[in-house]
């Protein structure tokens, strides 16, 4: 079998070229720091790839939206604590109205504190988030939840409607309460043993009414009533710290599953440095070796051999 010059140059250059080009892929690989440079390289593991970051992105979506509720239910409990403390402080002034010692005109001033803070209390049931939306509209967001008009009478416009929304592959959570959940209703027995229902800010503004005519009765009807509404206030305390175990446990779930996601990626993804490291010294020393080969071969020729 004859081997010609050309056909040991041939072969001396394609080990080098395989030798280099490996060394190269290595080389950015360490740089990198990752094992898949291009999916080329290794389809499947490309596609397990991005299936992991498809889902990781779908948590992180998740883990967004839960710190948009979480934001909202924390100003709902502030708003709903700051309206039982001003509830709270309404009872106190209705039962000092009640005192037998007390003039009209004691009851008229007390009765100016209270419609202060009815005043705030219709601030607070129009309270809005830090996107501008308001917290007790139910679904119509953009719109107060009470509306007075002229004559000073207060009524809710918003709706019973509560947004959901998903947190979880299975789970979803509410976004939104109605204020009529928050500041309920009280019933009222009348004169004919008929019972009809009073709504929250209309209690409060006969109770202020009846201070300011100095009516016992009425007083004493308001200070009855103002348990119902602080126990409905307090109900939706209770309600909205529910929501928000539920917040906490599914962002300790997404937490724990993003920690999977990632040290399951990093094992398909991520490069050994060490083992590329000895592999990279490993291919230099094979391409000094053919380059050292090749320029022995490359004096090899049938004149030197007659010499």
């Amino acid at each position: 079998m004859k081997i010609s010059t050309s056909y040991m140059f041939d072969r001396s250059m394609a080990q080098m070229s395989s030798v280099q080009n490996d060394l190269a892929n290595t080389q950015s690989q360490i740089a990198a720091a990752k094992q898949v440079l291009n999916p080329s390289d290794a389809p499947d593991q490309a596609a397990a790839i991005q299936r992991l970051k498809t889902v990781m992105a779908k948590e992180d979506s998740y883990s967004k939206t839960l710190t948009t509720v979480k934001d909202r239910l924390q100003g709902e409990d502030s708003t709903l604590k700051s309206m039982s403390d001003l509830l709270i402080r309404a009872k106190e002034i209705s039962i000092s109205a009640a005192n037998d010692t007390m003039s009209p005109s004691n009851r008229q001033a007390l009765g100016v504190e209270l419609q202060g803070l009815r005043d705030q209390m219709l601030s607070l049931a129009n309270a809005q988030d830090s996107n501008g939306n308001y917290l007790f509209s139910g679904s119509r967001l953009t719109k107060p939840a009470y509306v007075q008009n002229s004559a000073g009478q207060v009524s809710y416009e918003g709706d019973q409607t509560r947004m959901h929304l998903q947190v979880g592959d299975q789970r979803s959570v509410a976004l939104n309460r109605s204020g009529t959940e928050a500041f309920v209703s009280v019933q009222r027995t009348d004169a004919k043993g008929q019972q009809t229902n009073r709504e929250f800010f209309g209690a409060i503004d006969d109770l202020i009414t009846g201070m300011n005519k100095s009516d016992r009765t009425a007083i004493q009807r308001g200070i009855d009533e103002m348990d119902g509404l602080l126990h409905g206030v307090g109900m939706a305390q209770a309600s909205v710290g529910t929501d928000m175990n539920v917040v906490d446990q599914q962002s300790q779930v997404i937490d724990d599953t993003k920690l999977t996601l990632k040290t399951t990626l990093s094992n398909i993804e991520d490069l050994d440095m060490a083992a590329a490291i000895t592999k990279m010294n490993k291919q230099m020393l094979s391409l000094q070796a053919s380059q050292s080969s090749f320029a022995k071969i490359s004096q090899l020729n049938l004149f030197n051999f007659i010499k």
